[in-house]
């Protein structure tokens, strides 16, 4: 972890330290050293065995090099590469200094932003020509709309990695043994879960809805017209008419925040939502101070343990998606780019890394790396992969975190390996999916690459964004006040953000 009392050099003082670093082919003090034994998977065409290289990760709670994933890449490759993570605090100001020292790291996985800044500054190489000659399935394998993606000035620094495809995370779930005993019916608009949520103010004398932190329930905003996703870093866009506007330029917002308002005066939702986190919110659930919560489906295990723990006889289920006031149902799902693997512009032996994390999107290495055996640590039913346990937990719970791109068609079937350790998990991410198929909605910016305005502007105006919103729905500020704080969100890099968004989309679009 950084120490408190070294100086973290910025992203400006990063560019200007690396101006000097030229076409980045020069070995620069590289700690890449040969192995000392010959791999049978040596370099075609010679004896000489294949380089070793280090990598930087981003943060988690294990150590990368004891995993079992770590070492198959290690034997299946023959290249022998050891890890290092950025820590849990401040990692961009690690991330600088370690770039401005011109630490020798073969390649890293980089967030948006710091693939961005680190790209902009000159700490990358650009690597669309190594990709044509080396990087053959990666080419198969990733899809164009990805390697857009990826473009800063029209060259690729890094290779993007997407996920699990496109995926609905949350639902609300509510106390169903109490929806029984008052005879309630599932709503499926909005009038209906109001007086789904009255009914059970006045009946069971709890909160009808718990939440906290963030004004914006996902299941209720696209009811007002509103797709925008959260918990990325392009939050709020939507196509109106071909052009992207903010969400909160959007005049329904002012009704979204109406609603709200109206359910936090009659004490229908939370009175603490804006003080509560996440964990207080599963907490009033579980306890049975709360009918209904916005639950993603990976918490389900938690919620529903703790909930029969609390209320043995106590049931839990998910609330339909509701229909908008175009009688429409649209729900809000997540997709595109997670993270971006970058080579730094100093590094040693370039052409050698690409080969590497090119061949570690070979079919049959990918699909062992990422599952594991089958028969071993998977098993396949009906075209379906299940996880054997509890191996596959010991040995490939981490696994992703080794990813450096993946196979965009197949990555989405292994991964759901992932969802189906636990019944209750399995249930509830099922269940989402297919409630809302036919009905989902991705951020137009899901594969956009990380644009300049956005990443300088977005945490920000998130953050004015949330605060005012929560003061109008608690009513510490009045909602009549909206115009001044549009006003200041375009001022504050939210009309830059806009121009930023819409030459991308324009120039993208299909």
């Amino acid at each position: 972890m950084l120490k408190k009392y070294l100086t973290v050099l910025s992203i400006t003082t990063l560019a200007a330290a690396l101006s000097a670093c030229g076409g980045g082919n020069e070995p620069a003090g590289s700690t890449t050293v040969p192995s000392t034994s010959t791999s049978p998977t040596a370099v075609a065409g010679t004896n000489a065995p294949k380089p070793e290289f280090k990598a930087l990760l981003q943060y988690a709670r294990f150590d990368p090099n004891a995993e079992v994933v770590a070492k198959f890449l290690n034997e299946k490759t023959g290249y022998k590469v050891t890890y290092d993570m950025l820590p849990v605090e401040n990692p961009d100001d690690k991330l600088n200094l370690l770039m401005a020292n011109k630490e020798q790291y073969a390649f890293m996985l980089l967030t948006g932003p710091q693939y961005s800044k680190l790209a902009s500054s000159g700490a990358l190489e650009p690597i669309d020509e190594l990709v044509n000659k080396y990087g053959t399935n990666m080419k198969n394998v990733i899809s164009q709309n990805s390697w857009n993606g990826a473009k800063l000035n029209g060259k690729i620094y890094g290779i993007p990695q997407t996920g699990s495809g496109t995926v609905v995370n949350s639902s609300l779930i509510v106390r169903q043994d109490w929806m029984d005993e008052l005879g309630l019916k599932p709503p499926t608009t909005r009038d209906e879960l109001y007086t789904v949520m009255k009914t059970i103010k006045e009946k069971k004398n709890v909160m009808a809805i718990s939440g906290g932190k963030s004004p914006l329930l996902p299941e209720i905003l696209p009811t007002f017209g509103l797709t925008m996703v959260q918990s990325t870093l392009t939050t709020g866009w939507q196509d109106q008419n071909g052009k992207l506007v903010n969400a909160v330029e959007n005049p329904n917002m002012k009704s979204y925040l109406t609603f709200m308002k109206k359910l936090y005066s009659e004490k229908l939702i939370d009175q603490e939502w804006s003080l509560n986190q996440a964990n207080k919110v599963i907490e009033n659930f579980t306890s049975g101070k709360a009918a209904i919560i916005s639950n993603g489906y990976f918490n389900a295990p938690t919620v529903q343990n703790a909930l029969l723990k609390n209320t043995p006889n106590a049931k839990i289920a998910a609330l339909p998606y509701l229909k908008g006031d175009n009688g429409k149902v649209q729900v809000m799902a997540t997709a595109g780019i997670s993270y971006y693997v970058g080579i730094p512009k100093w590094a040693d032996k370039k052409e050698e890394i690409v080969k590497y994390l090119d061949l570690k999107l070979d079919k049959e290495i990918h699909k062992e790396a990422t599952i594991g055996k089958e028969g071993v640590h998977h098993k396949v039913e009906n075209g379906n992969y299940f996880p054997i346990l509890p191996i596959f937990n010991d040995q490939y719970n981490n696994a992703s975190s080794f990813l450096t791109g993946v196979d965009e068609k197949n990555y989405p079937i292994y991964w759901q390996a992932r969802v189906r350790k636990d019944p209750i998990l399995t249930d509830a991410f099922n269940r989402n999916q297919e409630a809302a198929k036919g009905s989902t909605v991705v951020d137009p910016l899901s594969f956009a690459p990380p644009l300049e305005a956005i990443g300088k502007n977005n945490q920000k105006l998130q953050k004015l964004m949330e605060d005012t919103y929560l003061k109008y729905i608690t009513g510490a500020e009045p909602l009549e006040n909206y115009d001044k704080f549009l006003a200041q969100w375009k001022a504050e890099g939210g009309d830059d953000m806009t121009k930023a968004a819409n030459e991308w989309y324009a120039a993208n679009k299909k």
